[in-house]
């Protein structure tokens, strides 16, 4: 079996699709995937699928779900030799997982392993594996499911991890003179994240390397009267410098770092 999390949850097996259709199961499942081969104790499940109302039957009630999910799995379970798929571990329940079952798993390997290899001057390389981490991404993370105060602590830390990654893959791509390919994407980065000075300077830099001053000084004064607009300050130093710098003709590249 896999399951994917990075998008709209998928269990996939030999014989197809086989994604819980209840609201409640799909998120009982994604907290216990999030923990993978970690015990989840039964009053965070209340807590996710009920917060601070949960009704009378709440424990009767989790424990169908979690019943309901073996009854589901533990076939597919044992055709791949397990012989179950959520055991009952005190306080909770532990769910068996292989790193390579989960995408979440595979995307935090693939990153790590990209941004070490731009660390080491592998730029070329890191890009490549860094793409393949991104292109597990199907949408945002738990699409489709309303998340309790547990699960939102994980989409949080995952979105952060996104950009971390989309970030150090910026950053290869332009030490390896990919400027104009940057260009769109960067655009599109400075309006989905607009009070980001990072992708900004990154953006401002790329024009500029590109042979565009005048669209680079513009970026500038777009990222100067957003912020004024928004916040109420300046752009940072460095994108204060990194302006000067246009003015005076000479680029200033962006830090190789995120």
């Amino acid at each position: 079996m896999r399951f994917n999390l990075l998008g709209p949850m998928e269990v996939l097996c030999a014989d197809g699709t086989v994604t819980p259709s209840a609201a409640k199961m799909r998120w009982i499942l994604a907290l216990l995937l999030l923990h993978g081969n970690r015990v989840v104790d039964q009053a965070s499940m209340i807590d996710e699928l009920w917060g601070d109302h949960p009704p009378r039957s709440a424990v009767t009630t989790t424990q169908t779900y979690v019943y309901q999910l073996r009854k589901k799995y533990d076939y597919y379970a044992q055709r791949e030799g397990r012989k179950s798929f959520i055991v009952t571990r005190a306080p909770g329940y532990l769910l068996h997982l292989d790193d390579d079952q989960l995408d979440v798993r595979r995307f935090q390997k693939l990153s790590a392993e990209g941004s070490a290899l731009f660390s080491a001057g592998h730029a070329e390389r890191a890009a490549e594996v860094l793409r393949q981490a991104l292109l597990l991404w199907r949408g945002p993370a738990l699409a489709g499911i309303a998340p309790g105060r547990l699960l939102q602590a994980h989409v949080a830390y995952l979105e952060e991890a996104r950009l971390r990654t989309v970030q150090v893959r910026i950053l290869a791509d332009a030490a390896l003179g990919r400027h104009r390919d940057l260009i769109p994407e960067l655009r599109s980065l400075v309006i989905e994240h607009p009070l980001d000075e990072w992708f900004h300077q990154q953006l401002i830099t790329a024009l500029a390397e590109a042979g565009r001053r005048g669209d680079a000084l513009h970026a500038c004064r777009v990222l100067h009267r957003t912020l004024a607009d928004e916040l109420g300050v300046v752009p940072s130093e460095p994108l204060r410098k990194l302006q000067q710098d246009l003015l005076t003709g000479h680029v200033r590249r962006a830090p190789a770092h995120v």
